[in-house]
């Protein structure tokens, strides 16, 4: 080999990484868009709100929050199915995701192979509420009123199908007790119906109940988890009341379309984990009942993956359906 044509061949060699990396697009290069298959007001709205200021800080682009509420958040959730897989769309979901494929025939898009999932975000516990005029004063009492009971009390929830739903037709099932649906427009009508005495009980996240236990206008019979929440000092762990088999908890997670580049996957998480650690991002979590909770896209996916087995079951049980 001449000289020349080694000189030649290097110089080629030497302009192969920087041609491949101007193959790469920049990310972020346009405005992000987080989606949230849900109305404003939920913790799901106020999460994306506060993820989406401080990532606008962290890149140096502007993060909005879009809601596409409608058909218990598969709507949303389509949105982001079929949007480009470049990293500038999000989806910030939550237990739905993975009620969703047990409780619809069919679905605009596959939750498995439509969508990469990045992390979690937060969690929360699952809690109990009754009203202050029942009979029952905490969660062994309201079992054996169930019992003595069937069918004979009744509990609120956001609509068939809903989370809160789903975590009351799954606390029945290890109760073993029965209690009669009645379905409203959001599990915070549900809980103003327990704290105006209409209806009997209600589950939902700590976010979304705490407050009126707090202000004794219900009484709070129980949280998931192994300890007791420092919200909720007073209420008792379902495992304090013999019901340790139910641990249901709430969670948050962020997912893109399939298909986005697993640099640009990877930036995400690095991006979405420092944001969750800020001070400002801890505070307002914690003050609506959640934790910040971060995780690789791997144990993302594999949580996702579980739970869909899991509630799957429970619907199946329960012979819950939606058209």
């Amino acid at each position: 080999m001449t000289r020349a044509v080694f000189r030649a061949l290097a110089l080629v060699l030497a302009l192969i990484p920087a041609t491949h990396a101007q193959t790469q697009p920049a990310w972020p290069a346009k405005l992000i868009r987080i989606v949230v298959p849900f109305a404003p007001g939920s913790f799901t709205d106020i999460a994306a709100r506060t993820l989406a200021v401080e990532l606008t800080a962290q890149l140096g682009q502007t993060v909005v929050v879009e809601n596409r509420a409608g058909a218990g958040g598969t709507l949303g959730t389509d949105a982001i199915a079929k949007a480009a897989p470049d990293g500038h769309a999000l989806l910030l979901s939550d237990n739905s995701f993975v009620m969703a494929p047990g409780l619809y025939q069919k679905l605009p898009y596959d939750p498995v192979r439509d969508f990469v999932h990045i992390t979690q975000i937060a969690e929360s516990p699952s809690l109990l509420v009754a009203r202050v005029n029942l009979p029952a004063k905490n969660l062994r009492e309201l079992v054996e009123l169930a019992r003595a009971k069937p069918s004979g009390l009744t509990f609120g929830s956001g609509g068939v199908g809903s989370s809160a739903h789903l975590a009351t037709e799954l606390f029945m099932s290890v109760a073993g007790i029965r209690m009669t649906h009645v379905p409203f427009k959001g599990v915070v009508l549900s809980i103003a119906e327990v704290v105006g005495d209409r209806i009997d009980v209600s589950i939902a996240s700590l976010a979304s109940g705490m407050a009126m236990v707090s202000a004794g206008k219900v009484q709070g019979f129980g949280v998931t988890g192994r300890e007791r929440s420092a919200l909720l000092p007073t209420v008792p762990t379902f495992t304090e009341a013999g019901l340790g088999a139910y641990d249901m908890s709430y969670w948050w997670g962020i997912a893109a379309p399939a298909g986005t580049p697993a640099p640009v996957v990877s930036r995400l998480n690095q991006e979405i984990t420092r944001a969750a650690q800020q001070a400002r991002v801890k505070d307002s979590f914690e003050k609506q009942g959640a934790r910040p909770v971060t995780t690789s896209a791997t144990e993302s996916s594999r949580r996702i993956d579980e739970e869909m087995k899991v509630w799957k079951s429970v619907i199946v049980k329960a012979g819950v359906r939606i058209d």
